[in-house]
């Protein structure tokens, strides 16, 4: 059996990126050293003590080309090619964002479903929040993350995926500023992989969401990311993410105008276009209780969808605005605002 857990544990690399996570990089980093031989913190022009620490821990660091626009895919891609020089005969790598902790037997099980089910590329598990009490802000990504166990469409940014499947569609794309995971994920399934999302605890996250800003900005990091992956892949309808789109416009563009519209021609009727933000809240707000979350919880997380998407427009509409005028997206952060 120790031979088993040995040969399992030198098949996977792991890649970790990050900037200016402090003491979250060094929980991250230590949750993994002694249990992987292959370590690569990618560090993001980080201004605090990042880099040393990582370094004092033993840990192979890469810096990113600050010439270059900094992308988390671009910083997995970056620790990814690190990671093959050290040990070009991995099988796997394990991706892991520096404010997550990795749960004690998470790998072991991962790696023994890839190496049990050669159809599936990426497997995952469940991501938790540190401090889900700590603001209703942490406990909203806590809900988030708690997705339906089994075949799934998308991982998150911690996952662990199958080198070959990675080399099949050339990992993640570096131009996208936001829900590269997913976009690969769909390459992924396009070639016929699949992902699989199992029923183990993961990582544990410390989003540090204290502010209304901050929620607002990673909700709009979220509508960019649907934008451009519909535009990448999609079709106007039925393509990818263009489901995600439509529900945005709809929701928060073309009811609220409808509204408003027929309040300037009628007297009343406008009503009649806001009904549908109570059908759709109970339509979230069962799905949410059906996933075993409290009433309480289930009105905080269908209130804040809702709203969400009036955030996830602004994102959309940057998207767009850059497209048309031929600007690249920068990076939309929402820590440390």
């Amino acid at each position: 059996m120790d031979n088993q857990l040995d040969q399992r544990a030198n098949s996977i690399g792991v890649v970790v990126i990050g900037r200016n996570e402090g003491e979250r990089l060094r929980r991250c980093l230590e949750s993994l050293l002694g249990s992987v031989e292959c370590l690569v913190y990618v560090d993001s022009g980080s201004t605090d003590d990042s880099v040393a620490m990582a370094r004092e821990l033993g840990t192979d660091v890469v810096d990113l080309d600050i010439s270059k626009p900094f992308t988390a895919a671009r910083a997995r891609n970056t620790g990814f090619e690190r990671l093959r020089r050290i040990n070009p005969e991995l099988t796997y790598v394990q991706f892991v964002d520096g404010d997550c902790e990795v749960v004690d037997g998470w790998i072991e099980t991962a790696v023994k479903f890839l190496d049990e089910n050669p159809d599936y590329a990426v497997t995952c598990g469940r991501r938790r929040e540190r401090y889900p009490s700590k603001t209703i802000y942490n406990r909203l990504c806590d809900m988030e993350w708690d997705s339906p166990v089994g075949e799934a469409a998308a991982c998150g940014g911690d996952s662990i995926v199958r080198i070959k499947a990675y080399d099949d569609v050339g990992g993640f794309n570096p131009a996208m500023i936001a829900g590269e995971e997913p976009e690969m994920c769909f390459r992924l399934r396009e070639q016929g992989w699949k992902i699989y999302r199992i029923d183990h605890d993961m990582t544990m996250h410390d989003a540090n969401v204290t502010l209304f800003s901050q929620w607002w900005r990673r909700a709009v990091r979220s509508g960019h990311a649907y934008a451009e992956g519909q535009a990448r892949h999609g079709r106007v309808f039925g393509g990818y993410y263009a489901k995600d789109v439509w529900s945005i416009l709809i929701w928060a563009f073309a009811i609220p105008a409808t509204g408003l519209a027929l309040a300037y021609w009628t007297q009343g009727a406008s009503l009649l276009a806001l009904l549908g933000y109570p059908v759709l809240w109970r339509r979230i707000y069962r799905y949410r209780l059906s996933r075993g979350g409290s009433p309480g919880d289930a009105v905080l997380y269908t209130n804040y969808c809702i709203l969400g998407k009036f955030s996830q427009l602004t994102g959309v509409t940057k998207y767009w605005k850059n497209r048309l005028l031929g600007r690249g997206s920068k990076i939309i952060e929402y820590k440390g605002i």
